[in-house]
């Protein structure tokens, strides 16, 4: 058995741990909102698509598809936001990793909004040709 304690972790559990994260989790996306003008904008254009989302769809999963697509933007922006605090916390100095990990990390948002324009437009072009 290993005896080494937890790096740290919080020593809560259960209920407590669950409403921790929830808490935690709120302050992620209070920072991001605060902090990073891409997650405000992505924000924005879920507030404008969404209604006209409501109009596109026609069944469930077409709804589940527009909207989820909208929902992994703002995910995968949330986590390349972190990927950018992190390599600037380490230094803002310019290290081909740093700048690797940045980029990589902007083409994952760069692909999660190519999805969303691959799932509207593909919706929408269903719309315009009935």
């Amino acid at each position: 058995m290993n005896d080494d304690p937890p790096i740290n972790k919080p020593d809560h559990r259960g209920l407590t741990h669950v409403f921790r994260a929830f808490q935690y989790s709120l302050q992620g996306l209070r920072a991001a909102f605060r902090y990073e003008e891409a997650f405000r904008l992505e924000l924005l254009a879920c507030l404008i698509l969404i209604p006209a989302g409501i109009w596109l769809g026609r069944s469930p999963m077409e709804y589940a598809l527009l909207f989820s697509s909208l929902i992994l933007v703002l995910i995968v922006e949330l986590i390349n936001s972190a990927i950018e605090a992190i390599v600037d916390r380490i230094g803002v100095e310019h290290h081909a990793l740093s700048g690797r990990a940045k980029d990589i990390g902007s083409a994952a948002v760069f692909l999660s909004l190519f999805y969303v324009a691959l799932v509207w437009g593909a919706l929408l072009l269903e719309r315009l040709s009935e």
